[in-house]
């Protein structure tokens, strides 16, 4: 039987505009002990306000994630499909995704191109930055919101369209995407996952896959922007960096890139937007040494600031979460569409 500290009330969250709700712990030198007497109180409040900082903690190293995790009762994600490979630490901790340190990752939903996404998400920082490198954090009810009513009804209608092109030299290879590098495999994969695999002459793969832009949060039925349609297109990369992409590969062969759900390409303009809108509703808070943020992934996006100094934040995807009732324009391709080139 449950101990009747598994009820435990939580300390009063601390807000200010602008910073993620803070809430402070002292756990004793038993982080997991502490979570575990909170745990229904804590995931509360991570659903009512989509993300909570957790100060006091005194993360160290993943082992003490992964037990944290295990401590609040979320289930560990095995990842697939990840765009930049991670380096796993054991027992569902990974890396942060590897990005330049001086260029800022935009705001997205963890693996929102999935047919299964984690839940939750939870970043433990093991080493504070000297400069920067907040994870920020956007309300997706808000976001939604706050787009023009046109625009979202479009991508509500036909959803959104991500391309992959798997060149060997960008982003993850099939094998770290896939979980294999056997043909047979991938495509097993992405016949199970409505995604449309074609392998090019040269035996690259590229994949298409229309997912939904707006789910309901299953816990309150609240709409929420939920997509990676701004932060994998091509207009959300640096002017240079798109060039020598388009130059490189083409612009039909970018190793990433997003489009309405019909195919046709979204403008600048309006990924421009997009990540205005994600900017004017961002929180953040520096990063404090020990420090653990849990995101609920689908009612909040993340993303992540430039830094200086060296920074380790490792990441535990949790919660495995498929939303049901999806309509099949989304999980499948038609037949026709499936045999296209």
């Amino acid at each position: 039987m449950p101990s009747t500290t598994r009820t435990a009330p939580l300390p009063d969250l601390e807000r200010a505009p602008g910073r993620p709700p803070l809430l402070p712990a002292d756990p004793g030198g038993d982080a997991p002990g502490w979570v575990a007497s909170h745990r229904r109180a804590l995931r509360a409040a991570v659903t009512e306000h989509g993300a909570v900082l957790v100060r006091g903690l005194d993360l160290r190293d993943a082992s003490g994630t992964a037990a944290v995790r295990d401590a609040l009762g979320a289930l560990p994600l095995a990842e697939r499909e990840t765009f930049a490979a991670r380096e796993p630490y054991g027992d569902g901790v990974l890396s942060a995704t590897p990005w330049p340190s001086n260029q800022p990752m935009c705001m997205h939903h963890e693996l929102s191109y999935a047919l299964e996404f984690p839940g939750l998400m939870l970043f433990a920082c093991l080493r504070a930055p000297e400069r920067g490198g907040a994870t920020g954090v956007a309300d997706a009810a808000a976001v939604l919101e706050a787009l023009p009513d046109e625009l979202t009804a479009r991508f509500e209608r036909e959803g959104w369209l991500l391309t992959r092109s798997f060149n060997g030299e960008i982003g993850a290879g099939p094998a770290e995407a896939f979980g294999s590098d056997d043909r047979t495999a991938i495509e097993a994969y992405c016949r199970a996952n409505a995604i449309r695999a074609t392998w090019r002459p040269d035996g690259e793969l590229r994949t298409e896959q229309r997912r939904p832009a707006v789910l309901r949060h299953p816990a309150d039925g609240r709409r929420c922007w939920f997509n990676q349609v701004a932060f994998l297109n091509e207009w959300t990369l640096a002017p240079e960096i798109r060039a020598y992409l388009i130059e490189e590969y083409g612009a039909d062969g970018l190793p990433f890139n997003t489009r309405y759900g019909n195919g046709e390409p979204i403008s600048e303009d309006v990924v421009r937007l997009i990540n205005e809108v994600y900017e004017a509703h961002t929180e953040r808070r520096p990063w404090e040494t020990g420090d653990l943020l849990i995101v609920d992934n689908l009612r909040a996006a993340h993303s992540r600031e430039p830094y200086e100094g060296p920074r380790e934040v490792v990441v535990a995807p949790a919660d495995p979460t498929a939303p049901a009732d999806l309509p099949t324009r989304f999980t499948r391709f038609t037949r026709t569409e499936m045999s296209a080139s």
